[in-house]
């Protein structure tokens, strides 16, 4: 899977929690889960809809990891290698 690829899957399912969000204007290294107002619930439903459309299963210790669109495309890519 391309990183293209991996932005578009995420965006797919961050708009499943936040559909009211602009994409278009999330920086890279910006922290999603504060800028989308996402709280821990809906964060959890985002990383099972991941490992659903990625086969990445994301264990709860690597959860701090995945603060901005540049970690979560960074942390897939070394996994889907």
């Amino acid at each position: 899977m391309t990183e293209t690829q991996l932005k578009e899957t995420i965006f797919k399912l961050l708009k499943r929690i936040a559909p009211e969000a602009d994409f278009n204007s999330l920086a890279p290294t910006e922290d999603i889960r504060a800028t989308l107002d996402i709280d821990s619930f809906d964060f959890l439903q985002f990383l099972i809809g991941l490992n659903e459309e990625v086969g990445v299963e994301v264990p709860e210790a690597d959860y701090g990891k995945l603060v901005s669109l540049q970690d979560l495309v960074g942390y897939l890519s070394a996994r889907l290698e």
